[in-house]
C-alpha cells in the first residue's frame, strides 16, 4: 500500500494536506513534534470522512529521530511504503540579521533545510525501486522574494527550492517526481503575528490564502494527473509578485 507521509501535519497547511490526501485515497502518516492532541484532532476528522490515519511523532531536524521513526515504521508495514512525501514542517524565528543570535539561525536551517534532508533521504530508496515517487517541498514566498526580518528562513526555503530543481534531475527517471509548492500569505498560526489589514493591501487578491488552497495544489502534485510535472516551483500568492 502507498502511504502519504505530511510533516508538521497537525496544524495549519499540513492539516490541509492530510485531509486533502486523505479524500484522495491515501493512508496518511502524520508527523508532529509536541502537540499531540491537535494531530489526535487530525487523525479524527481523517477518520470521520472514512479515511486511514495513524500518527509518526518525530522532530524533522533530528537526523537520528527521522532514522528511528522510519524505521519503526517500516517494519510495522513491511508490505507497504511511503509513496507522497510532503515536507512541510518548518519554523520562523524572525528578526533583523544584525541582531540575529546563533540559535534563530541554527534553529531554522536545521528545522527547514536539513529536515528537508534528513527524511527525503531516508525515503528515496523505496520510491527508486518502487518507480513510483511524490516529493513535495512547501517552501515560500520567502525563499523566491526574500522579506526583511527573515534572511534565515529566506535562505532556508531558497536552498530547498535549488535542492528541489536537483533531486528532480537525479530521480526522473525511476518516476519519481519532486516539485515545490511556495505560499504568500496563508491564514496559519505561523502568520497570526502579521499584521493581516497591511499586508492585504499589497496583495492583488485582497486577502489572505486558506490552508485548504494550498493543499488542493498538492493534491493535484500528488495525483497521476501530475506524472510530467517535475522540478517546478509553483507559486500560490494571490498575485503578490516579487
Amino acid at each position: 500500500m502507498k502511504y502519504a507521509l505530511v510533516t508538521g501535519g497537525s496544524r495549519g497547511i499540513g492539516k490541509a494536506i492530510c485531509l486533502q490526501l486523505a479524500e484522495a485515497g491515501y493512508p496518511i502518516i502524520i508527523n508532529y513534534v509536541s502537540n499531540k492532541d491537535a494531530a489526535l484532532k487530525t487523525k479524527q476528522m481523517i477518520e470521520e470522512k472514512g479515511g486511514t490515519a495513524e500518527l509518526l511523532p518525530f522532530d524533522v531536524a533530528d537526523g537520528k529521530a527521522v532514522d528511528d521513526a522510519i524505521m519503526s515504521w517500516s517494519e510495522a508495514h513491511p508490505d507497504d511504503y511511503i509513496a507522497l512525501l510532503i515536507n512541510n514542517a518548518g519554523i520562523r524565528m524572525d528578526t533583523m540579521m544584525v541582531f540575529m543570535q546563533n540559535e534563530q539561525w541554527n534553529d531554522v536551517i536545521n528545522t527547514n533545510l536539513n529536515g528537508f534532508f534528513y527524511i527525503t533521504r531516508r525515503l528515496l530508496k523505496d520510491m527508486l525501486t518502487k518507480r513510483f515517487g511524490r516529493i513535495i517541498n512547501i517552501v515560500s514566498l520567502s525563499g523566491i522574494k526574500g522579506l526583511p526580518g527573515q534572511t534565515n528562513y529566506s535562505a532556508a526555503k531558497a536552498a530547498i527550492i535549488g535542492a528541489t530543481k536537483a533531486l528532480a534531475q537525479e530521480v526522473g527517471a525511476r518516476k519519481v517526481t519532486v516539485n515545490a509548492v511556495a505560499p504568500g500569505f496563508i491564514t496559519t498560526d505561523m502568520t497570526k503575528d502579521l499584521d493581516e489589514a497591511d499586508l492585504k493591501s499589497l496583495i492583488p487578491m485582497g486577502r489572505f490564502g486558506k490552508p485548504e488552497e494550498v493543499a488542493a495544489l498538492v493534491g493535484f502534485l500528488a495525483s497521476e494527473e501530475a506524472a510530467y510535472i517535475t522540478g517546478e516551483v509553483i507559486s500560490i500568492n494571490g498575485g503578490l509578485y516579487t
